[in-house]
């Protein structure tokens, strides 16, 4: 019996570093799928600005310099806001490689992510989950 560690099944593929960002859109690097049979996006927030908002979400796009990037269908999280007390605080948003475009060759993901208002403190981290090609470890960004 083989015992599998986590470093085998997941792997870093994307990040948006954590940082005080002002009210600025920010992307992770493009992400190849041919690797992975599903994502995780990791949304964590610190402190949000007077009246912030953070919104974050998953494009597609046909390579990774990001030919014909679109948003995916339902891969946004639900806004977070300062005023809402939603300060430090994490969202998650999960992708499966047969949720993307891929009858039109959408084969790339991009985290976005958006600060809304005032400087906001944010990044995000974004797993491989499930590899095509076993250790996922290999595949470490």
């Amino acid at each position: 019996m083989s015992i599998l560690r986590g470093s085998d099944r997941v792997a870093v593929v994307g990040r948006i570093d954590p940082d005080a960002y002002s009210a600025s859109t920010v992307t992770s690097g493009w992400i190849s799928m041919a690797k992975w049979d599903r994502l995780l996006a990791i949304i964590m927030v610190g402190d949000l600005g007077a009246s912030a908002t953070l919104d974050a979400k998953l494009r597609q796009a046909t390579d990774n310099s990001g030919t014909g990037a679109k948003d995916i269908s339902g891969k946004a999280i639900t806004q977070l806001t300062q005023a809402g007390t939603d300060s430090d605080k994490q969202a998650l948003i999960n992708l499966r490689a047969e949720e993307l475009d891929v009858n039109n060759g959408f084969n790339h993901v991009q985290l976005s992510m958006t600060v809304g208002t005032a400087a906001s403190d944010a990044g995000a981290i974004i797993l491989g989950l499930d590899p095509r090609y076993p250790p996922a470890v290999d595949s470490d960004a």
